[in-house]
């Protein structure tokens, strides 16, 4: 009897152990602020880190996160360099395609940020303008999309920030919780937001993202954000991190 007990105690401290060590690796791109950034120490740090930290406590996995370019983020998931991604990646039907997507976790709008002297107020306003974005994003989608305007592709969105601030693009269009954050935070001495871009019925989400296939990961990774849903940290957490910005008409 004691040594049957003895296998089963031992058998639930081997399975204890595994599922303690279970680690998820993702790729983040940190140029995302206030959704994933570095702070003065180069850590990197934001809505999505402190997320996925709670979906894993959740899920049962310790989360691993790498720093990884946005040109080079989907590539690097494809090849097997990292189980996921989690740097604000927008649902779209071409990258469903693609890759796999998580429960989403975050409604997001397409923005405008303009100089503090600027008049345009919507995106028509920018018609036959220089517009800035960071190169594939949903942002520079939309600025495509629209009539008119002169879009220019930057590798950052601190890029196409620069450029507003000398002169050479008249707007940048970016992720809401993004633009809020620079006028709130980085540029407000230099930007404010114009409005909203129109999404045309379009929702817009935030997921997390693994290979086109990888179901272990997925339902791994869809049990934990499904809990911090369901408990209120995803909205305790939006309330720390994304800024509340006053919409001006």
């Amino acid at each position: 009897m004691f040594k049957k007990c003895f296998v089963v105690l031992l058998f639930l401290l081997v399975s204890v152990n595994s599922w303690a060590e279970t680690t998820v690796t993702f790729a983040v791109d940190p140029t995302f602020p206030p959704m994933e950034f570095e702070d003065s120490d180069k850590a990197i740090t934001g809505f999505s880190i402190d997320f996925i930290k709670a979906v894993g406590k959740n899920a049962g996995f310790t989360p691993v996160f790498v720093k990884v370019p946005w040109k080079d983020i989907f590539t690097g998931l494809e090849t097997g360099k990292y189980d996921a991604i989690c740097s604000s990646v927008s649902v779209t039907p071409k990258r469903i395609k693609k890759m796999d997507f998580s429960l989403p976790y975050f409604h997001v709008r397409q923005a405008i940020l303009v100089p503090h002297d600027s008049n345009v107020r919507t995106i028509e306003d920018l018609a036959g303008k220089d517009v800035g974005c960071k190169g594939a994003t949903t942002g520079f989608k939309a600025a495509k999309k629209a009539k008119g305007l002169k879009v220019k592709s930057y590798d950052t969105f601190d890029g196409a920030m620069t450029a507003m601030s000398a002169g050479i693009v008249s707007a940048v269009i970016l992720d809401g919780p993004i633009a809020a954050y620079y006028a709130s935070n980085d540029y407000k001495d230099s930007a404010k937001m114009a409005g909203l871009v129109p999404n045309n019925n379009y929702i817009e989400f935030y997921s997390v993202v693994v290979k086109k296939g990888n179901m272990e990961t997925l339902t791994l990774i869809n049990s934990g954000i499904a809990a911090v849903i369901e408990n209120g940290t995803n909205d305790t957490l939006q309330q720390k991190w994304i800024p509340r910005f006053q919409w001006k008409k």
